[in-house]
């Protein structure tokens, strides 16, 4: 007889009544678990160790999420570091399914870089709607360095080099589709001034690019905020504008 009125076999102990014994590895800190509940952790944790299950997409939505993924790595590594393999494992779909949308990675680069050049340039010739030259500077300016700020994405794909074109080209194409616009706004004010017209594509290409190109560094630096960066440019192009000479020559050859 024990001390609480429990038998024994062999002079050892057993458990007190109502006092369930524990196995060796089960966590039951809180208290007895019966049959039933273990079965129930048993189905709840089966159920977490499953993968949840994939979205299905449409047609339309899986090209959208494939053309976006696209974006990011083009973006992010270029044309040539990016393979149609990363891409799918982003979008958690098979290869197949990026050439059956797309034809490749050749095919997904064209309609990334399609629609960054038909954005930039709507944004651009939309920004153009004052009459006085030097607001359409500020107009020019406010807008390409505001898509530089709003789809830094987007921009960085279109500045980085590729073998590939697409349809609409790629971001030279847009900045000399833009200078021609501003070729014809500079033919009428040459014209007005009395300087020979037939100089605005060399003065519209020079404005532009130096747009252009302040706009790739700023990219990377975000200093000083866009509307000062337009300022100093509208500033070094309308006032040099303002006092051109009519035949300009170089310092260093006039005294020859």
């Amino acid at each position: 007889m024990t001390d609480d009125g429990g038998a024994t076999n062999d002079g050892g102990s057993i458990p007190r009544q109502g006092v369930t014994e524990r196995r060796q590895g089960d966590d039951m800190a809180d208290g007895p678990v019966s049959a039933g509940g273990a079965r129930g952790q048993r189905r709840t944790a089966s159920a977490a160790a499953k993968p949840p299950s994939r979205v299905r997409m449409s047609a339309a939505q899986r090209r959208e999420q494939l053309i976006s993924i696209g974006r990011q790595l083009f973006a992010e590594r270029g044309f040539d570091a990016t393979s149609i393999e990363e891409v799918a494992a982003r979008a958690k779909v098979s290869k197949p399914v990026i050439y059956e949308h797309f034809g490749g990675k050749e095919g997904l680069y064209a309609v990334v870089v399609d629609r960054e050049v038909r954005a930039l340039l709507d944004r651009i010739t939309t920004a153009l709607t004052a009459g006085h030259p030097r607001e359409l500077l500020e107009q020019a300016a406010m807008a390409l360095l505001g898509y530089i700020e709003e789809e830094t994405s987007g921009f960085r794909v279109l500045v980085r080099e590729s073998p590939v074109m697409s349809a609409t080209g790629n971001f030279s194409s847009v900045m000399n589709d833009v200078a021609h616009q501003v070729e014809h706004i500079l033919g009428a004010e040459f014209k007005t001034r009395g300087y020979d017209p037939k100089l605005a594509e060399l003065y519209s290409q020079a404005l532009v690019g130096m747009v252009a190109l302040t706009g790739r560094w700023w990219l990377e630096v975000r200093k000083p905020r866009k509307e000062t960066v337009a300022a100093h440019l509208v500033n070094l192009a309308w006032n040099g504008l303002s006092h051109l000479e009519a035949k300009p020559t170089l310092i260093t050859v006039r005294g020859r």
